[in-house]
């Protein structure tokens, strides 16, 4: 993977910083005649309101530059960007999923952001669940842009019923307000956990201490086999056992927010926006849902969470390089991601601006989880592994009374042929 020289990166803190100052020039502004900056976004990523804002407000401060954004369908995006990359019109900046930026980074296509995350946009405050897997090799090429996490989505009423007063706050105030919950009659269920929510073991694995897979001299293996990832299977068993979920079903067969819908499921784990399908499904359970981070060890650590969400990056033949990184810095500094968590219920990219979202429940529960956020094992070869996804059966083995042990190393054994193309 091709590496960014220092000599560049002094060249280009020389010739790039009127970008990032407030006088809003960029070079090449006093030449004359406008610069077209194309921008990818995802589709659904913003409303046009804060898009309009964001494009008035930056033209203006740039003057001689037009920003022309596109939006993408995520279905198939994985081609079209690397096609994008190959050729001679890439767009100056995409939006990429999260755990995608490794697969484009290994097509040594992407321009290396390393020295702006450093000197201009803040990474050390960075959320851990978008920094990391945006950072290839030592490399950032991902710059954090907007979050998203699970939650626990809880009925107040059957919470009230069972005589919880407040949600838990540790893992074992959580098992046993559950198991009340389970046992308060009325066909209550504690909790509606689908045998093969892979994303939700992931995080309690991670809070053990565990991996899904570990990179050792450039060599990747599965590791669901480990003591500590194991622990976090346990976990999920004896949380699943409180509820009827299916022990051979993901948690959209069937959907899990039409299942709590019905009335009789007191939580679901769930990103929080599944509550306005519930809503839409149930009218009867408006404001009587409630949420919180999913609970930890401790009282003051929420349990690991996958982070799901967007980072951006600029490709690298960019037609316009430095323009490309002024919209970037932009779109991922203070005042945008203020704009951004709070017209889309976003969290923000940094744990110093979750204040942002402060008297939003459910976004303040999430941004409270993202702080112990992670992302995927970051291999290129990691969209393979998710296809054929040997986890979820494991999963299924362990609930259905088979050997954790033996069950975890073949699933691991399946990970390491997957990572390492031998399959």
């Amino acid at each position: 993977m091709k590496k960014r020289f220092l000599a560049c990166a002094c060249a280009l803190v020389s010739t790039a910083s009127p970008a990032l100052t407030g006088c809003g020039l960029l070079p090449g502004d006093e030449a004359g005649g406008p610069r077209t900056v194309t921008v990818w976004l995802m589709k659904d990523s913003v409303s046009d309101d804060f898009l309009k804002r964001f494009t008035t407000t930056y033209e203006k401060e740039h003057p001689g530059i037009d920003l022309e954004v596109t939006f993408q369908e995520w279905t198939g995006i994985g081609k079209k960007v690397t096609a994008a990359l190959e050729s001679d019109d890439a767009p100056d900046v995409i939006e990429v999923g999260n755990t995608q930026v490794a697969q484009y980074a290994d097509t040594d296509l992407l321009y290396d952001l390393t020295l702006e995350s450093v000197r201009d946009l803040g990474y050390e405050d960075w959320l851990p669940g978008l920094a990391e897997p945006g950072r290839v090799d030592g490399a950032q090429y991902g710059i954090p842009w907007y979050a998203a996490n699970r939650v626990v989505i809880y009925n107040k009423d059957l919470f009230d019923r069972a005589g919880i007063e407040a949600p838990p706050k540790t893992r074992e105030e959580w098992l046993e307000d559950t198991e009340k919950l389970n046992d308060s009659g009325g066909g209550t269920q504690g909790i509606y956990l689908a045998g093969q929510d892979w994303y939700t073991l992931a995080g309690f694995v991670w809070d053990e201490g565990g991996e899904l897979a570990v990179e050792k001299n450039g060599k990747w293996t599965g590791a669901l086999d480990s003591p500590a990832a194991l622990r976090g299977m346990d976990i999920y068993k004896e949380l699943q056992e409180l509820g009827e979920g299916p022990k051979d079903a993901d948690e959209e067969t069937p959907p899990q927010a039409q299942v709590f819908a019905e009335g009789n499921v007191a939580q679901i784990i769930a990103p929080p926006n599944a509550a306005a399908a519930i809503e839409e499904r149930n009218p009867a359970l408006k404001g009587k849902l409630g949420f919180f981070p999913i609970p930890g060890r401790t009282a003051d650590k929420p349990c690991a969470v996958f982070t799901g969400g967007s980072d951006l990056i600029v490709p690298l033949n960019s037609r316009d390089r430095h323009a490309a990184i002024s919209v970037v810095t932009a779109l991922a500094g203070e005042q945008w991601q203020t704009d951004l968590a709070r017209t889309m219920n976003y969290v923000p990219n940094k744990s110093s601006l979750a204040s942002a979202v402060e008297g939003q429940e459910a976004t303040a529960a999430m941004a409270a989880g993202a702080a112990r956020g992670r992302a995927t094992p970051n291999s290129p070869e990691w969209a393979a592994v998710e296809a054929a996804n040997p986890i979820k059966p494991y999963m299924t083995a362990v609930l259905e009374g088979a050997s954790p042990e033996r069950a975890a190393k073949t699933a691991s054994a399946k990970i390491t042929a997957i990572l390492s193309n031998d399959r």
